[in-house]
């Protein structure tokens, strides 16, 4: 596996700690090195593959990780901190799919993607990280129906993927009976959700801060009621 410079590695590892201390999670040792090989893994294929366009460390990591990591307490608040199955849709580098499987090793979670590279990249990450809970898979996610036998997802996110309608359309056949959508948004999305339709319960929209990173971000809760 591709390694981040020690001296800049050890520098992330300083500012990671950091951040984890104002997010109030607690991570062990091997989940710090974890995070810091996934980044690596990041860097090493953005050399061939377009994963993400941010490719300054400092940058990915505050852009990228610590805006995934703010998830992970309202995540494990909202499931009680009980296993569940997760869906992120249109995960490209894995975000914040990857990040949660490293913070919630109970988690089990699948990264769909419709790009081949980036469903290939997400299997690398899960061999070489040895994350027996992570899954990439290649599909569009309209294919995806629990009413066709298919286990459904308790969980389904996304970051920066589509519009709020076109997230809810596009994956309710996915979401599991009693689950839960966790839509990762910039500024408070108004109109988008004016937009949803009947039946689409909007049960918190939840502020986050991300270390670091001076912008505005939330999270849109949601819930099928439609029979």
């Amino acid at each position: 596996m591709s390694t981040l410079p020690e001296a800049l590695r050890r520098e992330l590892r300083q500012d990671l700690l950091v951040g984890l201390r104002a997010l109030e999670l607690e991570f062990d040792e091997a989940q710090v090195e974890l995070l810091l090989d996934y980044m690596a893994l990041i860097e090493k294929w953005n050399r061939v593959y377009n994963l993400t366009a941010v490719r300054e460390p400092g940058e990915m990591l505050t852009h990228h990780v610590l805006d995934s990591l703010a998830v992970v307490g309202p995540l494990l608040r909202e499931t009680d901190g009980r296993p569940v199955r997760l869906l992120d849709v249109g995960s490209g580098a894995g975000l914040p799919g990857v990040v949660i499987a490293i913070a919630c090793p109970h988690i089990e979670v699948t990264c769909v993607d419709t790009v081949a590279k980036k469903a290939a990249f997400i299997q690398q990450v899960a061999t070489e990280l040895a994350l027996v809970n992570l899954h990439g898979l290649h599909t569009r996610v309209e294919s995806l129906d629990r009413r066709r036998g298919e286990e459904g997802f308790d969980v389904i996110t996304s970051r920066a993927f589509a519009a709020l309608v076109d997230f809810v359309d596009w994956s309710h056949k996915a979401l599991q009976t009693g689950g839960v959508w966790m839509a990762l948004k910039g500024k408070h999305p108004q109109a988008e959700l004016l937009a949803l339709p009947p039946g689409i319960d909007v049960f918190h929209v939840e502020p986050i801060a991300v270390p670091g990173l001076k912008a505005d971000r939330c999270i849109v809760w949601m819930r099928d009621r439609r029979a």
